[in-house]
This record gives C-alpha cells, structure tokens and sequence, in this order.
C-alpha cells in the first residue's frame, strides 16, 4: 500500500497510524519531497479528476489566476501542497482522503 501526501499533514498522520495499527504495510511518499512524475500524475487525474485539488487551502487560494484557471496537473506541479490528500493506492485501487468510507474500504 502506497500513500501520498505530506508529513506534516495531519489527516495523512491519522490515516498512517490507523492502517498501520490494523497490520497493513504503508510505504509513505511526501508529495512535497518527492513530486509526482507526469504518468503518476496522470493516473490520479483519472481516477479523482478535480477533486484532485483541494481548493479550499491557503496553497490555492496563493496561485496565481492563470494557474486557477489551468489544469489540475499544472496546478499540482506547481504548488504539490494543492493536491488533496491523503491519496492511497492499494493494489489496483485509489482512495481519496479519510473519510469513512475509505475507512471502511481499507480497514473493514
């Protein structure tokens, strides 16, 4: 199981240790760190779509007009802080945040 966000966010931290607690393998990739290459991001953007962005944060609200009015993927390449997260990926299936529903899903 993969997870991608930030270190510092505290969603990601929660979502780690409750799947982590439950006996299952994370491997946690700081999106800020690491970036997402174009086929990474592709996939997500498939999968999520603009729901991808989390627009409601102050990295957001920091772009630029022409940044807003872009795509996600240019939006996320250039500021990695946008991107909605927590992002799981286990097996062939994504998962977006932490919801219970994506709880559920994963932790049974």
């Amino acid at each position: 199981m993969i997870m991608y966000g930030l270190n510092t966010c505290s969603e990601c931290r929660k979502a780690r240790k409750a799947l982590e607690d439950a006996g299952k393998e994370v491997s946690f990739r700081d999106v800020r760190d690491e970036p997402l290459d174009d086929d990474e991001l592709a996939v997500l953007i498939t999968e999520f779509g603009d729901r991808l962005v989390d627009k409601t944060t102050n990295d957001y609200r920091g772009l630029n007009d022409w940044l807003k009015a872009s795509e996600a993927e240019a939006q996320i390449s250039a500021k990695p802080k946008v991107m909605a997260r927590p992002v799981i990926r286990d097996q062939d299936k994504y998962y977006l945040g932490w919801d219970a529903a994506v709880q559920t899903a994963l932790l049974g």
